[in-house]
Formats: structure tokens, sequence, C-alpha cells
């Protein structure tokens, strides 16, 4: 409600955003809006209140359907008046000024007018249903037809009300009618379930058949891949023998071949040795022929280059010697034959050996000397 507040003479309202005030004064409109806010004098004002905001508006009533079954239908209704002076005029939302309360009870009119509408909409649907049918799938088509009931109502609609909304809760019949059909529902579930439960049972008996009939035959599948696994090894068994000796075949024949193979390489390494070793000989015997021969020739030369200034040697110590001895006798020439004499008694006493005693007698001088004088006479 809007808030009054007293003062000595005059008194100021202030409305609210969801109130829709009309201010009327000597029969004109004076203030008119929502959230409004003014001062006025009580004894010459006429003022209302008008909500707009939405309303929810919940509803029970009792139908009977076409099998003569009560019906409890649970709803509610959202509402809001859309067209605050047209409900103003044509129901009493006027406050006192005093106390800012509504002086009659509007939303209760309007509340019985809705709940009414609605429930004659929801009796004219039902009535030509059966208890079964209206509780198998009434609610939706009971809120539907209640909406649009409401939504085609002129009456609503010249009073300025809109309905946003309709929800129907339930449709729930009498005690003793939901136990009856609780109970002819639980048994026809249990003998869903009776089914259901042989079903299983049937089908459990087959299931363990069949898996008695797989294990024998995986019984059977393992017996006979037993089979093959044995044949398979003994298989294997001889293959792997067979590989063996054959492996051991070849390394037998490779080993021989490999002593073939290096005996030959070892012979032919022995022949290239030993013609190496007489081609080596042949070449240092060659070379030392060679050598041989150029030592030979070199001493021959040597000797002969020897031999040749040897004798050229020779033969000029030789002409140096006749030189020396002409010069020598030369010399001798002028000197007397005691002089002569006496040099050559000097030259032979020096070429003479070593004499430990020397017995000269006067013959022998005589002989000497006689020599000497006739080899000088010569």
């Amino acid at each position: 409600m809007a808030d009054i507040k007293r003062f000595p003479v005059v008194r100021h309202l202030r409305g609210t955003p969801t109130l829709h005030v009309r201010h009327m004064k000597k029969g004109k409109i004076v203030h008119e809006g929502v959230a409004q806010s003014f001062y006025f004098r009580p004894l010459t004002t006429a003022i209302s209140e008008i909500p707009v905001d939405d309303r929810e508006l919940p509803l029970l009533f009792h139908v009977p359907t076409a099998d003569f079954q009560d019906l409890a239908v649970q709803a509610t209704v959202t509402y809001r008046i859309v067209d605050p002076a047209v409900a103003a005029a044509r129901i009493d939302f006027g406050i006192d000024p005093e106390a800012g309360t509504w002086r009659a009870r509007p939303l209760d009119q309007l509340a019985g007018m809705l709940a009414e509408t609605a429930q004659q909409h929801a009796l004219a649907l039902l009535a030509r249903m059966t208890m079964r049918e209206a509780l198998a799938g009434g609610v939706a088509v009971v809120c539907d037809r209640i909406t649009d009931g409401l939504a085609n109502d002129t009456r609503l609609a010249d009073t300025g009300i809109a309905v946003v909304g309709v929800r129907v809760v339930a449709l729930s019949p009498e005690p003793d009618v939901a136990r009856a059909l609780q109970t002819t529902t639980r048994e026809d579930l249990q003998q869903e379930a009776d089914k259901a439960t042989f079903e299983r049972r049937a089908m459990a008996v087959e299931r363990e058949r069949a898996i008695a009939e797989n294990e024998l035959q995986t019984k059977i599948e393992l017996a006979r891949r037993d089979e093959q696994l044995v044949t398979q090894q003994g298989l294997n068994e001889r293959r792997r023998a067979e590989e063996q000796a054959a492996a051991a075949q070849i390394a037998v024949l490779g080993e021989a071949e490999t002593d073939r193979v290096m005996a030959e390489a070892e012979a032919t390494r022995q022949q290239l040795l030993a013609d190496a070793e007489a081609q080596m000989q042949r070449t240092l015997g060659d070379a030392e022929a060679h050598r041989q021969r150029v030592h030979a020739a070199a001493e021959a030369e040597g000797t002969r280059a020897i031999g040749l200034a040897q004798a050229e040697g020779a033969r000029a110590l030789g002409m140096a010697e006749a030189d020396a001895e002409a010069a020598r006798l030369n010399g001798y020439r002028d000197f007397d034959t005691a002089t002569v004499f006496a040099f050559a008694v000097k030259e032979l006493a020096g070429q003479l050996p070593e004499i430990g005693t020397l017995n000269l007698t006067p013959d022998l001088i005589t002989q000497a000397i006689t020599m000497l004088a006739a080899g000088q006479a010569k």
C-alpha cells in the first residue's frame, strides 16, 4: 500500500513502482500513474490504488467426471491488471485517505471472478472425460483449456485484467478411488513383475543352457586346439632337429671350405713368399754381381790409375834421381880423387849394416882403392 503521512491540514502520499495511483478531486483526475508522490486534502480527495504487478491466485476445486467420480483440481493462475483506469472504473480500488487501506476487498473480487471462470472451463472439459482418461492425460489438457478460456473471456478483458499463465499442479481423485486405482495398477504392475520374473528365470535357464553349451564347445575346441598344439609341437621339434642337422652340416661344410680356402690361401701365400724370396735373391744377386763388377771395374780403374801414377811417379822420380845423380856427379867432377873417395866411403858407410868388429888389412884397403880408382876412371 501507499505511504501516507499526516500533516495538520494536508496529507502526503508516496506510492510504489507496483501501484497505480489515481487521484481525483471534484470528479477530475489530478494525479495518475505509478510511483506518484503528492500532497492532498483528505476531505476533497478520492484516491484509488490499483496494483499492476503479477499476482498469483492458487485454486482448488472439485469437478465431477463423466463416470460420476469426484476429481480435485489444483491449479495456479497468474494475472496482471493491464488497464488500471478501466479496472478502477469497474472495481472499487478506493482507499481511506487517512489510513491508506482499501475501503472494499477488490482483490478478493478479482480472485472470485478468476476462480469461477477457471472452474467453469475445467468443468466443461472434465465432464466429458472418465476418471482414467483425466488421470492419464488430463493435466495438460485442463491447463490448455483453462488458459484459452481465461484469455478469451470478454469480462476479464473489459475489466482490464490479463492472464499471464496457468499451471495445473494435480488432478486428484478421492482417497478410496485412488486406493482402488492404485490396487488395480499395483496388480497390473505385480503381474508384469511376475511375468518379468518368469521371463527372467526362463532367460536365466536359457542362458545357463547356452553357457553349458558354450563351455562344452569351449572344452571341445580346447581339446582340438590341444591336439593341434601337440601335432604342431612335434612338427616344430622335427623341423627344429632338421634345421639343426642342416645347420650342423652347413657348419661342417663351411669349416671344411674355410680350411680348404685357408690352405689354398696359405699355399698361395707360401708360393708368393717363395717367388718373392727367389725374386729378391735374384735381384740381390744381380745387384751384388753388378756391385762387384762395378767394384772390380773401379778397382781395376783405380789400380790402372795407381799404376799409371806410380809409373809416372817412378819415371819422374827416376828422372829426378838421374838429374840429381847427374848433378851430384857433375859436382864430383871438379873434386880430386881423394875427396871423391872420401865421399864414397861416407856414402857406403851410411848404407852398410851395423858392424861389430871390422878388421882392415892393407891388402883389403889397397884392393878397394884400386877398385874405386878403376871405377872413377871409367
